[in-house]
């Protein structure tokens, strides 16, 4: 599992402890805003410190005080406070095959993978950040078919499981089930299936909507763990599909 000394993370969170929860500022969030205004490259140029100070930086700080709590919730799900390839999603937007130019992302994104995410289409933990929207989600959007069939078939042999973690109460509780789902049943599936609305989604995720000023108070990461904590019925149960341990 990868850890804070693992090469590539900045020395200076290479020490830091768990010892504090880290929330965001009033300037994590002016900054995105002022961001969404002034999507081009010029303007970003200018107030670059600016994004590493008040995005950058407590983004990257956020993801180093998860690890500790993450490793209780699921050790096998990763909190890596890099730059480039960890936790934190890139800013800069891929906009080859888009309409849209604008060559900055105007949230953060955070996810905390699975420690075999690069070999499976594990499941994760996410969490958005935008001056507008906020929200926590776990599971897997959009499997790549395989593990989409491996879920689908374990949902199919192993009902009982599948309904217990679905409709676990507390996850429920934080919860709601999201994503898209197939117009007619998934090839070799009953019309009649008496699970049929849980297997013809083609993301298997949950979503937990937060107010857009929770990412500012001192306990928001307390918020995150212990929605984080009450996917693991459902998180558990993904894994097992896709043949992963939790």
């Amino acid at each position: 599992m990868l850890t804070a000394a693992d090469s590539g993370i900045p020395r200076k969170y290479h020490s830091m402890k768990s010892k504090k929860r880290v929330s965001f500022t009033e300037e994590t969030l002016a900054f995105l805003e002022e961001l969404s205004r002034n999507n081009n490259r010029e303007w970003f140029a200018a107030n670059k410190q600016r994004y590493e100070k008040h995005v950058l930086d407590v983004a990257l700080e956020f993801i180093q005080s998860m690890q500790a709590p993450l490793a209780e919730i699921a050790p096998h799900f990763t909190a890596v406070p890099r730059r480039m390839g960890g936790s934190l999603m890139r800013v800069y937007r891929d906009t080859r095959f888009s309409r849209n130019k604008a060559p900055y992302k105007t949230n953060i994104g955070i996810q905390f993978r699975h420690e075999n995410a690069r070999d499976v289409h594990a499941p994760g933990y996410y969490l958005h950040i935008d001056p507008g929207e906020v929200f926590l989600g776990v599971g897997t959007w959009r499997p790549e078919p395989a593990a989409l069939a491996a879920i689908r078939r374990r949902i199919d042999e192993k009902r009982a499981e599948w309904l217990k973690a679905r409709d676990d109460r507390k996850f429920r509780r934080y919860f709601e089930l999201g994503g898209e789902s197939l117009s007619r049943p998934p090839k070799g599936i009953s019309k009649d299936h008496p699970l049929l609305d849980d297997l013809r989604r083609k993301d298997f995720i949950a979503v937990r909507n937060l107010e857009t000023a929770d990412p500012l108070q001192a306990r928001f990461q307390q918020q995150v763990e212990a929605a984080f904590a009450a996917a693991t019925p459902f998180m558990r149960f993904l894994c097992k599909a896709v043949g992963v341990p939790f």
